[in-house]
């Protein structure tokens, strides 16, 4: 019988001949991406005078475009998108400034994310803030009100978006090295003068119905997607002397089922276990990769029905091995209570 090592050797081993890019079809996923997304961007423009509401229609359209644009930008940070390092740093330049993420600031944190991702003792950067159960019964009531306000669905997906585009995305982190802090500034200078552009010609209120709408739409979007990758019941999570790479991966990031649309949108990133346990698998090879390799069908699999289930989920119950919502948590303490008694 095969050693829990040998198995995650040989999983690994399945899933590496499906990292590698293939410099046609990243080309031409550029082309069928954001092409039609300057298209519907131009057409916004247009039709901003005959009908507002058309616009507005196009830009909701268009923040699918710039979702998968950003799965365009993602592979790049995590050099899966071409053989070519200057490659993927150049398209993940562009890419950025077109999903208004710095490049280098986004790179080293995700690559983090993937590094800590399920790590109890390792959480904070590239992630969703999450408390445990024991965390938030000893917290504040002020930090418990805080916690309450973050993880409400309006903040998080509502605020949320403007707050990364705004605040998060603009600044470094303390130890960010200095290509990192240079690379944020030459995104923020490029952003402010194409912005300055637009409205200086178009008009502010153009902007906000074509870039605006686009940009608030796709962040609620990839906000929800990263949640809902990562916040389901039965996610796996551990403290760092019991944590492992591939249980983390497998158990820890969904299989978010999509209609084929939504798939195509959103560039295979529903397939997120198999992108959390080999990171160069470029998106249009995610599928693939899963339907070709057995177990990796045991991940947890949602569907957009069953994702709604996910926005009850607040805390981590480690005793349970399964995340709560607020409500359960009274229950929690009813249960401690008797058995102190």
């Amino acid at each position: 019988m095969a050693t829990d090592k040998e198995k995650t050797k040989k999983l690994r081993q399945d899933v590496a001949p499906f990292a590698k890019s293939d410099t046609g079809k990243s080309v031409f996923q550029m082309i069928n991406t954001m092409v039609p997304l300057f298209v519907l961007w131009i057409a916004g423009y247009m039709l901003v005078d005959y009908s507002p509401w058309l616009t507005a229609g196009l830009s909701v359209i268009s923040a699918g475009f710039v979702v998968r644009t950003f799965i365009i930008f993602h592979d790049c940070t995590h050099g899966s998108f071409f053989k070519s390092k200057k490659a993927n740093d150049w398209v993940g330049l562009v890419t950025g400034v077109i999903t208004s993420f710095p490049y280098e600031k986004w790179k080293r944190e995700h690559t983090i994310h993937h590094a800590t991702s399920s790590n109890l003792d390792k959480r904070g950067i590239g992630d969703i803030d999450m408390m445990t159960v024991e965390e938030y019964l000893e917290a504040s009531k002020g930090q418990r009100l805080w916690y309450r306000f973050y993880r409400n669905p309006f903040v998080m997906f509502g605020l949320g978006p403007l707050f990364m585009v705004f605040i998060l995305n603009r600044g470094n982190r303390k130890d960010a090295k200095t290509k990192e802090r240079v690379n944020t500034h030459v995104t923020n200078v490029i952003l402010a003068v194409v912005c300055a552009t637009l409205i200086y010609f178009l008009g502010w209120q153009a902007f906000l119905l074509v870039q605006g709408v686009t940009l608030f739409v796709a962040g609620s979007l990839g906000i929800w997607l990263f949640y809902i990758q990562h916040t389901y019941e039965d996610s796996y999570f551990e403290h760092d002397s019991e944590w492992d790479y591939v249980k983390a991966a497998v158990e820890g990031s969904s299989y978010y089922k999509l209609p084929k649309i939504l798939q195509w949108a959103t560039g295979n990133i529903g397939f997120h276990h198999v992108h959390h346990l080999a990171p160069r698998v470029p998106n249009y090879n995610l599928e693939k990769a899963h339907n070709e390799t057995p177990p990796l069908h045991t991940a947890t699999t949602i569907t957009i029905r069953t994702s709604l289930e996910s926005l009850r989920y607040k805390l981590y119950d480690e005793e349970l091995r399964k995340f709560v919502s607020f409500k359960e948590v009274k229950e929690t303490i009813k249960r401690k209570g008797s058995i102190a008694a």
